[in-house]
This record gives C-alpha cells, sequence and structure tokens, in this order.
C-alpha cells in the first residue's frame, strides 16, 4: 500500500502567520486553494480554509494569517499509508492534511488531498464496493434558487457544511454555485464592507451553467474520473437530463434527485 510520501504535494504554498490577509485571499482567487498551510520558519502552525476567508470584512484590515488561521484536524506523516489515512480525513470530515517530518517534528514537508488519495486508487485500477452512483448518492439535497442573494446562500453553505450548492429554477437544476464562485466575485467582501444587503447580487450573476451531473447508472469510477478531471468535490445527481452536445457531462436542466460528494466516492474505494 503506497504512503502518504509517495501521494503527497511536496514543498507545497504556504504562508507565514505574519502574512496580510488581503495577500492570503489573492493567492485563494489566483491559485484556487482549498486550504493553505500557515508556518513559522517553516514549523506548522495552523491552516487557512476558503471558508475561513469570510471572517475578513474588510480590504484594509490588519489582521494576519495568525488571526485566521484554525488548528488542523488531521495532520499526516510521510510514512503513514494513504488507506488508513483516508479513514482518518474522512472520519474526521476534512478533505485535506498537511503533512509533516515526523510526530516529533512539525517542520512542513507537503500536503495531500482526498483528491490525491482518490486519484492514486484510480491509477491503481482499484475497485470501488459500489459500482454506481445510485449505490451511493444522497437524496436529501440543500439547494437555492437562481434570484437568491449571494450573502443567503453563503449562510446557508455555512449552516449546511457544504463548499457548493445546485442552483434551481422551477423546480429544474440549472446551475452550481460554490465557496470559491463567492470568493472570486468579491461580494460577500462588498457586501460586508458596505453593510447594505441590496447591494448582494443575485446567485444568476455568479452561478456556472450548464451544471456537470451524473445520473444513477453512472458508474464510480467514471464519476471519480469526473471530479478530478474538472476539480469538484460535489456532483448533482439527476434524471432526465437534456446534455450539451459539445459537453456531455452538463446539462442544461434536469430533474435533481441527489447529489454525490467525493467523499462518497472515496468510502467506496477504501470499504
Amino acid at each position: 500500500m503506497p504512503t502518504v510520501g509517495h501521494v503527497m504535494t511536496p514543498d507545497p504554498v504556504s504562508v507565514s502567520i505574519e502574512t496580510h490577509a488581503t495577500h492570503v485571499r489573492s493567492i485563494f482567487r489566483e491559485e484556487g486553494f482549498r486550504s493553505i498551510p500557515v508556518v513559522h520558519d517553516n514549523r506548522l502552525e495552523g491552516v487557512i480554509t476558503r471558508g475561513d476567508m469570510l471572517n475578513i470584512s474588510s480590504t484594509k484590515s490588519n489582521i494576519d494569517a495568525r488571526g485566521i488561521m484554525e488548528h488542523p484536524k488531521v495532520i499526516a506523516t510521510p510514512d503513514k499509508e494513504i488507506r488508513d489515512l483516508a479513514r482518518n480525513l474522512l472520519d474526521a470530515g476534512q478533505i485535506y492534511a498537511p503533512v509533516v517530518e515526523s510526530a516529533d517534528d512539525m517542520n512542513l514537508v507537503g500536503i495531500i488531498t482526498v483528491a490525491d488519495i482518490l486519484e492514486n486508487f484510480l491509477s491503481k485500477g482499484a475497485d470501488p464496493v459500489k459500482e454506481t452512483i445510485g449505490e451511493l448518492f444522497t437524496p436529501e439535497v440543500v439547494t437555492c434558487d437562481q434570484h437568491d442573494l449571494i450573502s443567503h446562500v453563503w449562510n446557508r453553505m455555512d449552516d449546511a457544511g457544504f463548499s457548493g450548492l445546485p442552483v434551481m429554477k422551477k423546480n429544474k437544476l440549472v446551475g452550481i454555485i460554490t465557496r470559491k464562485d463567492i470568493i472570486d466575485s468579491g461580494n460577500i467582501r462588498i457586501n460586508r464592507e458596505s453593510g447594505d444587503i441590496r447591494r448582494s447580487a443575485m446567485v444568476e450573476k455568479v452561478m456556472k451553467t450548464p451544471p456537470l451531473v451524473v445520473t444513477p447508472q453512472t458508474p464510480t469510477s467514471k464519476t471519480a474520473q469526473i471530479m478530478l478531471e474538472f476539480n469538484v468535490g460535489r456532483l448533482p445527481v439527476v434524471e432526465n437530463p437534456i446534455y450539451i452536445k459539445k459537453e456531455p457531462q452538463r446539462a442544461k436542466e434536469s430533474d435533481l434527485i441527489g447529489i454525490v460528494s467525493r467523499e462518497d466516492i472515496l468510502w467506496s474505494y477504501i470499504g
């Protein structure tokens, strides 16, 4: 079984504890990361996630990374087996783990994500326990409407603990909106700094459309490949999709019946 050292990304992008919050935000926007380790003299001190960026209320704030970061719930070492780490991450509800030299040496040497582990399983030709998405998906879905205010949707994401929500129009799935979409748009920051909820844009201005979708009949392995190819963590499960001819994984309209996450897929691979 491969170890973390074989799968991790070595020498990851990190920020120091003194890094200004606005610079951290720019890294999230430019690089598309979901989390950034925080270090002091290369010693791991914490991590900052996309969700943590909500705590930055002004571009002129003097807050630094130390004031935003949280303690990582899972920390890995290079010699840990990835199957064991996968279970640790899934049990903790985490999608990443910073990697340190050893239990006695907190020097940051890498970072590993659920996507990295899933990609390794696929590259090795592993077979999932559940062969189709119909055996895996969750039927209860938190959604939003295309006319909802982005500020309200961000709060809904926080309450639900999800990084993205399907967007509905007249009971049909028409798009997806994620934390990254909102952070990149700047709408949360503008709303919080102005204190004027009327300035919050609607979801339709920020959402991605047409969305990627799968059906209950889609093989689990194919769904994993779609998630990795497009770097997405959750996919709507639909019926009666009207696909885009040039992009057969995307549907301009469909009936939403559930959701499947990268974590659901990974559980099926580790058994």
